[in-house]
């Protein structure tokens, strides 16, 4: 069965680094969350705000093992007042776990996007 899971995270700073780094502690929660392996994981899609420029999100992700998944980046739409410097992924993964069991991760002020499903 596929599933898609939800996350998010706010980095500090429109850095190379500070981009990996937000982007490793998302990618390894969702995965450790949920229970996952990459061998589940069949793609991974990350947006980022307009603000984040200095690194592609799934770069991240590569370096973590993700070395045959699906990987790919888009921008977020420019929406005024929106909460800035936030990078998302939706993951489609092959599991057998029910909707309701799908932990959804949002990380420091990105919690504030989805406090509805945020763990």
């Amino acid at each position: 069965m596929v599933r898609a899971i939800r996350g998010a995270i706010q980095v500090e700073a429109n850095d190379r680094d500070a981009i990996l780094s937000g982007v490793t502690e998302l990618v390894t929660e969702v995965m450790g969350r949920n229970r996952l392996t990459t061998d589940e994981v069949i793609s991974v899609i990350f947006t980022a705000t307009p603000d984040l420029t200095a690194e592609f999100p799934a770069l991240a992700a590569r370096k973590l093992g993700f070395h045959d998944v699906p990987l790919i980046c888009a921008s977020e739409i420019d929406v005024p007042g929106a909460l800035p410097r936030v990078v998302r992924l939706m993951a489609h993964v092959d599991t057998d776990r029910p909707r309701h069991e799908i932990q959804h991760v949002y990380l420091r002020g990105a919690v504030a996007l989805r406090v509805d499903i945020a763990q």
